[in-house]
Parts: structure tokens; sequence; C-alpha cells
């Protein structure tokens, strides 16, 4: 096997295998609505062509002694009719397959990947070339056409790098940045050390003693994670429900027009994606009635790294940055908290941080310690890593921002959405056409949060439109 045809997982890819579980296999998906219901197989066609400029996506996950890493395979996709419920599981460990699928229902084509293969800016780069091909297009976008987005303000996952005409399998921009031998950016004095890097370091001192005793590094480093959330200085709320029966994420989509949003977050005078968060903390209590004696909210929000590290790799190539509010500590109205949340968000999003904490994990990864442990140790470490991260959290968001697709698509899609798998209540943003789509998915039947959230926009003038998929067994059961 040959260098070309294999590649180890990036750096953010780890994370995924470690973590993933029944209800949140990490897959996500993005989806684009036609302005006719869509050809079969015509949109086989389109695969095809897009599939053979992406090398990336012939890959499988194989799991090596001591690292998991992309294997290129002679397999190939195919489109089919909507049946499983979104973001059902792809990865499989006794299985060799595909780590993507391509879905189409009525007018709306749909893309989902497992994370592990790619990040929002990758796949959304593969659903623009896929709709192309499509709609006949005589070839791919090129690079000075591709679709972009227009982020307001530093919001996460705007696409910041040109693009080649292949994506190829091998190209690692975690270790073209960040490894030893690259040169830093000018230092940065972030102050307090945030969650994750704080995780990082009781990982480093986990390893270090299953160097010598590598019979119980699993329940040393579970034990030193757990002390290290126990001594947390703040009890983060954490939102619990009934859990759906059949592990499917329960999806939630709003619509509404982009720019009266837009308007209100400015009026606050920071970005959608902060706006949007503050509201979501705020839905949360309400919906919660009390939060007791947790009364911290946080949100973990994804950055994409390209727009200031540029990279043409769709593999995943993004960070995130922790942000929280404590209710009853201060002024609890919405500007304040927009404020709040957008005075921790900026210092942690500039290019100085990222760099800082990404050399970090980088030094982490490659060490020659950790190197030498069995891929199945290293699983053990990152799950108890992971664990303590989510008890640190209350929710998640993430924002693919203002997306601008090239001809013909620009003028033949309408809305646009986004949404993952999730182990906690999350809400997904992407915007096209003048629309803005807000995705709320969670491992819960209960919607409250949602209700909360879509109230507080509805009164402040904005005009929102919902749409819920069928989760529990008696919604169901109204179909069959």
């Amino acid at each position: 096997m040959t260098q070309a045809s294999w590649a180890r997982l990036d750096n953010a890819s780890n994370i995924f295998l470690a973590a993933r579980s029944d209800a949140d296999p990490k897959v996500f998906r993005i989806s684009a609505d036609m302005d006719a219901d869509v050809d079969a197989e015509l949109l086989q066609a389109a695969l095809d062509r897009t599939f053979d400029r992406y090398k990336l996506y012939h890959s499988v996950l194989r799991g090596g002694v001591f690292w998991y890493y992309l294997q290129e395979s002679t397999l190939r996709p195919t489109v089919t009719r909507e049946q499983l419920h979104t973001c059902a599981p792809l990865y499989k460990a006794d299985r060799r397959n595909l780590l993507f699928r391509v879905i189409y229902h009525r007018r709306r084509i749909s893309l989902e990947i497992f994370h592990a293969l790619s990040d929002g800016t990758g796949a959304l780069w593969f659903l623009t070339d896929l709709v192309q091909a499509y709609l006949g297009a005589d070839r791919c976008a090129a690079a000075d056409d591709f679709a972009s987005t227009s982020a307001d303000n530093l919001d996460p996952h705007a696409v910041g790098a040109e693009r080649p005409d292949t994506h190829q399998l091998t190209t690692d921009s975690f270790v073209h940045y960040f490894h030893r031998g690259s040169e830093p950016l000018a230092s940065f004095n972030a102050g307090a050390e945030d969650a994750t890097v704080a995780q990082a370091a009781v990982a480093r001192g986990a390893l270090a003693t299953a160097a010598t005793a590598a019979t119980d590094v699993a329940t040393r480093t579970v034990s030193t994670v757990t002390r290290w959330v126990r001594a947390r200085p703040k009890r983060v709320y954490r939102v619990r429900g009934t859990r759906t029966p059949d592990n499917r994420p329960r999806l939630v989509e709003l619509t509404m027009p982009a720019d009266q949003v837009l308007a209100r977050a400015r009026a606050e005078h920071v970005s959608i994606t902060m706006y949007l968060t503050a509201l979501f903390f705020l839905a949360v209590r309400t919906s919660a009635g009390t939060l007791g004696r947790s009364r911290t909210l946080s949100a973990s929000v994804p950055i994409n790294l390209r727009q200031f590290f540029p990279s043409t790799s769709a593999r995943n190539f993004f960070a995130t940055v922790r942000v929280e509010h404590t209710f009853g500590e201060g002024a609890d109205e919405l500007g304040d908290l927009c404020r709040s949340l957008e005075a921790q968000f900026r210092p942690r999003a500039t290019p100085q941080a990222l760099d800082q904490k990404l050399r970090r994990f980088i030094r982490f990864e490659q060490s020659p310690m950790l190197r030498i442990f069995p891929r199945v140790l290293k699983d053990v470490v990152l799950r108890a890593i992971n664990r303590g991260n989510n008890r640190g959290l209350s929710v998640a968001v993430s924002n693919l921002g203002r997306v601008v697709l090239p001809e013909p698509a620009e003028s033949r899609v309408g809305r646009m959405l986004f949404h993952v798998s999730a182990v906690r209540p999350q809400f997904c943003a992407i915007s096209h056409d003048g629309l803005l789509t807000v995705s709320f998915t969670s491992p819960f039947i209960e919607t409250d949060h949602v209700r909360d959230f879509v109230r507080q926009l509805t009164d402040s003038g904005v005009d929102v439109s919902v749409a819920a998929a069928r989760a529990t067994e008696a919604e169901l059961a109204e179909v069959d």
C-alpha cells in the first residue's frame, strides 16, 4: 500500500472515532432545496462526475495497531431515496464502506457525512459541485467562482480558501500549520487557559502514568479526568430528557428571513452566531423552569480555520471555542448575554490564540510516548477526555454562514439546511437565498427549548416557520 493510497486521521478526526455512540454516530447533513423534483438518474450521473474529483471521498476507514487511517478504495456511491432517519450511522467498525451518502426526497438533495472524513466546509464544497453537475454545468465550479460564505463577524465555518481541481487524501492542514517545525504566529497572552487546553494537560499527565503501567491506563485516565471535572469552579447545567426510542435525533427546522435576524444581531453589536447562542441560553433557562444550583450554561462553537490559515483540503480543519454565562451573577437580559458571549468569543477566535492552542494539541498528538500506545488505549484516553468535555457543556452551536453558490446553482437553489446528530441539544444555522434556517437536533423527545426560542424570535418581530421530523413511537405510528 503506497503513501498516496492511505493517510492517518487528522488531529480533529480521532476524537470522532472514540466518541461516537448509538445516540450520536457523529454524522451531519447539508441539504439544498431545488426548484423542481429531483431526477434520480441525473443525480446519479452528477454524483459519478463529482465523486471522481474528490479522492478523499473514495476513502474507507481502517483501524491499525497504533492509529486509524483512511484508505483509498474502489467502492462507488449510489444515490438513494430518503428511507433512513436523518443522520443514521455511517461508520461501522466491522464493515468496509464509504463514509458518506447522497439522498434525495422530492425537491431536496442531501449529503450526509461521517465527521471523521470531512467538516462542514469540505461537505459544502462537495455538495456545491454535486448540484452544479446535476444542473448540467459544463464543468464543476472553479476556484474563483466556488461556493463561498459571508459570515458576519467571525461566524464559524466561513470559507476562506480557494480549492484545487482535486481533493487529495493525504493533505493534513493541522500538521502543515501547527507541527513542531512550522513557524508560530506572534505570541498571544490568552490569560486563563480554557477548558480544552486543560483537558489536554490532564491527558498528558494520564499518558505519562500509563507509560509505566499500561495495564491500568484506562482506569487512571478516567479517574484523572473525573477529578478535573469535579474540580470545576462552576456547575454547568446539562439539559436532560426522554431519549427517542431508536436513537434517532429529534429534528426541528426553523426558517426565517435572514435580514430580519441580522438586523437584530447588529442592533446588539454582535454576530448572528452569538445572538442566536444568547437566545438559546435564554430558551434553555426558561424551558427548564429552574436551573437549581447549576446556573451556568456553556456552549461549544466551532471555528473554520481556513479563514485564518488558507487550506484547500476538504479534510477536517476546525477548532472550537467555549463560551458561557452564569445566570444570577449580573444582568441576564438578551443584550447583556449577547455582549458577554461576544466578548468571550472574539479574543479566543483570533489567529494567534488558535495557533497557540492547536500547537499544544499537535505536540501532544505527536509525542513519542503517545505514538507507541496501541490504538485501543488511545481510544480510552480520548473517550475519557470527551466525556469530561461533555459534562462541561450545556449545548452546542454551529453556523455555516451565508452561502453564495456559483451559477446556475445560485439561481436554482432555494433554502439550504444543515444539522448534526447530537449527544446534547444543538442548533446549526446556514443561510441562502435570503433565508436563514436554524435546525435543532437533540437526543431527547422534549422540544420546550425550541418552543421558547421561537417565541423570543416572533416576539421580536421575526417571521418564523417551523417543521419537525417524527421521532416518538406515536408519531412514527401515524406514518405506518
